[in-house]
């Protein structure tokens, strides 16, 4: 069972918040009666009719997209700024981003219109691993690697450990090139984790997620994801998830 407006949004017809008005004006049909009702649930074999015409359900679709700079993670922009979706002008389904990546930062970026993966790859407890390629300013040393490492408070909440490795420092501008994997995503933690410890982040680029990576991409491209693939995001992220209910 499920409520009317999540099972409109599923089949790719419209978003949520518009399945909701479409409700609200009688324009939604269940098993041949009209419901105006925002908590009716359906389920499955229910036949379901917006003006009248019968939903039909959407194939589930995934891909790894190599975000470029200076697009943002959004559907639509009311600034007229370029977005993710710009770049999916091919693909009929009503796909978006799980997750986010900032307006300047690039890199591997998961698209999918199955709001239950994108749910279950963004959840706190599925602590699927991040891997990014960080330039910051100054010389990084390694008082500051050992206590990001071991997890730093940002807004009363201590992250959680994760591993940074020093790829290489540039002596003449004063700046350090990183590799940090995390198992947390929220929102802008890299750059503030630096910044708390006095480095501003110059760029920051994803390179992985799980077992995903950005190898045969260039930016601006994706591609599908393999059936296995999306299976073996699934159990990891499903694993991890149960390891935190059994602690």
């Amino acid at each position: 069972m499920e409520r009317l407006q999540k099972a409109i949004a599923a089949s790719g017809l419209t978003s949520r918040r518009k399945a909701e008005d479409l409700i609200r004006q009688g324009r939604v049909k269940v098993n041949g009666e009209v419901v105006s009702e925002l908590g009716f649930k359906v389920k499955q074999g229910d036949l379901i009719l917006v003006d009248d015409k019968a939903l039909e359900g959407e194939n589930k679709v995934y891909y790894v997209f190599y975000k470029p700079k200076g697009c943002i993670c959004s559907l639509n922009d009311e600034l007229g700024r370029e977005t993710v979706i710009d770049y999916f002008s091919d693909v009929k389904e009503r796909i978006y981003p799980v997750g986010r990546l900032d307006y300047d930062t690039t890199g591997l970026l998961l698209m999918t219109n199955d709001g239950e993966f994108a749910n279950l790859m963004m959840h706190p407890s599925s602590h699927l691993e991040k891997v990014y390629e960080v330039i910051v300013t100054g010389l990084v040393n390694g008082e500051t690697l050992h206590k990001l490492e071991k997890g730093i408070y940002l807004e009363g909440v201590k992250t959680l450990p994760c591993k940074i490795k020093v790829v290489g420092k540039d002596n003449e501008h004063k700046t350090t090139m990183l590799m940090i994997k995390l198992v947390e995503g929220k929102n802008r933690q890299v750059k503030k984790m630096f910044e708390t410890m006095g480095h501003n982040v110059k760029r920051l680029h994803r390179v992985q997620v799980g077992g995903i990576n950005l190898k045969g991409l260039k930016p601006g491209r994706y591609r599908i994801l393999k059936p296995r693939e999306v299976k073996e995001l699934k159990n990891m992220a499903i694993a991890k998830k149960n390891t935190q209910l059994t602690r």
